[in-house]
């Protein structure tokens, strides 16, 4: 027979009593969808990168923001590509937060983004290249399919 502290216990381990976090902060998981090296190891092995850092002023990340993650004891950075957090109109909500990890010149990792982007992203980056920064464009390039 089960006392009923062992009823509790057991009852209470599917049970999740904070609410979900959809926002991008620091510590929040991510899905690498490109088809890079370090990013397929890692999701092989459930250990997803976790957001160390959020490269804009407010401290949580959006579509098009450049975060820096710590991915299989390494500190990569990342695009944020989907998110789940409620959108703005007409920018479509994932089911999952995704991320194209890059190098620190925005070129992508891998060479295939497997998941469809928002269509928003292809502006967003193209005002974040500069001619002596970053090459975002490259990242727009490997996508195959858009939202």
């Amino acid at each position: 027979m089960l006392t009923p502290f062992a009823v509790l216990n057991i009852a209470s381990r599917n049970i999740s009593t904070s609410t979900p976090m959809s926002q991008i902060i620091k510590l929040s998981r991510l899905r690498v969808v490109d088809n890079s090296e370090i990013g397929k190891q890692a999701m092989m092995e459930g250990r997803p990168p976790r957001c160390i850092h959020v490269y804009n002023k407010h401290g949580v990340g959006y579509i098009g923001d450049r975060i820096l993650v710590a991915i299989r004891g390494e500190k990569k950075k990342g695009i944020l590509v989907g998110l789940k957090q409620q959108q703005a109109p007409k920018v479509p909500k994932f089911d999952s937060n995704n991320l194209v990890l890059i190098d620190d010149n925005g070129t992508p990792l891998g060479t295939r983004i497997q998941v469809p982007i928002p269509h928003i992203l292809r502006t967003k980056m193209k005002e974040k290249t500069h001619s002596k920064g970053a090459d975002y464009t490259k990242l727009i390039a490997i996508a195959s399919r858009f939202v």
